[in-house]
């Protein structure tokens, strides 16, 4: 039997097939990209600090791209649910997650999380930074008004002084823990289940000192019932410009920064990812942007994927290794 006559058009297209399939059809997907709605999953609940940054981002980036983007809350197991579920969707730039520390550090804190926070993504970019502040409770420790008043008064004592976080494991915990270790000293961590419940017991006097989130502690700060002693930043932060930082206060090298940014699942092409990072680096280098941010207690932080990808895998490691070092299980 004769095969009918391949045309030069035929032959052509033939010719081309293995290359289009080689690339699964994503310079195809490039070109159309984005063409649906874009699902930005958050981790936490809403009206916290993540959240709130990512409606604010999410909203501008929308706008940019001319398509719309959702966020969904998908909360529970410090945002490991959600990076699981994220990390299985499809790489085709349609599905992004807002990375925070906790879900960052839950592999090292969880047995089964469905995910490898370095392995599993492709960084995006870095959106904010959430600073952290020790706070005491000025009536208990009235004389404590910086932190080597409080590492000399905590080494004074017979028994350990007690301190609390919004809980085991929690980077307030995981931070509190590095400076001891940093500086020398030893204290007893008392666990609460959130921040709220460890600020109000921290104001009410059953604990006297804190490792806390920046924008829960700043109101009780303002209002007189918290002091603020010392920021984990590498730098002073504008809320609060007048407290040093643990580095400024002897302690060098210290940094201990919340942070969150966007994940793509692995394999999301290249040209998608650095289209997300460009209109991420110009939605936070607007000051209206950046004011808005301020306002759910975040400074607007942008880095690129190499440089997020960076930080990534120096926090995972760092923090693991003291997680590892002390112990620290969630309870």
């Amino acid at each position: 039997m004769k095969h009918p006559a391949i045309t030069r058009r035929t032959a052509l297209a033939l010719a081309a097939a293995p290359l289009l399939a080689g690339l699964g059809g994503t310079a195809l997907a490039q070109g159309a990209w984005p063409a649906k709605v874009i699902r930005l999953v958050v981790p936490f609940p809403a009206g916290g600090p993540t959240d709130t940054a990512s409606r604010i981002v999410g909203q501008q980036l929308g706008e940019r791209l001319k398509q719309t983007v959702i966020v969904d809350n998908r909360p529970g197991a410090s945002g490991s649910i959600a990076a699981a579920q994220v990390a299985k969707s499809a790489p085709d730039g349609y599905t992004l997650v807002m990375l925070a520390t906790p879900t960052l550090l839950a592999p090292h804190l969880y047995r089964k999380t469905g995910y490898d926070t370095v392995k599993d993504f492709t960084p995006v970019a870095t959106v904010y930074d959430l600073p952290i502040v020790i706070v005491v409770n000025p009536k208990l420790l009235p004389d404590v008004t910086d932190l080597n008043g409080l590492i000399a008064y905590a080494k004074a004592q017979k028994t350990p002084l007690n301190y609390t976080s919004s809980g085991a494991g929690s980077f307030g915990h995981l931070s509190m823990e590095l400076l001891q270790q940093m500086a020398g000293f030893e204290m007893q961590h008392i666990p609460y289940g959130g921040g709220v419940p460890a600020i109000t017991d921290t104001i009410g006097g059953q604990v006297p000192i804190m490792y806390a989130d920046l924008v829960a502690a700043l109101p009780h700060i303002k209002a007189g019932k918290l002091r603020a002693i010392a920021i984990g930043s590498p730098e002073r932060v504008s809320m609060l410009p007048d407290v040093k930082t643990i580095a400024e206060q002897g302690v060098k090298g210290y940094d201990a920064v919340s942070w969150g940014g966007l994940l793509a699942p692995l394999g999301t092409p290249k040209a998608v990812v650095d289209r997300i990072a460009s209109e991420v680096e110009q939605i936070l280098a607007d000051k209206e942007i950046q004011d808005k941010l301020l306002g759910a207690g975040a400074i607007a932080h942008f880095q690129g994927p190499a440089e997020m990808a960076e930080r990534v895998r120096s926090d995972y490691q760092r923090w693991g290794q003291i997680i590892r070092d002390k112990g620290i299980a969630p309870e």
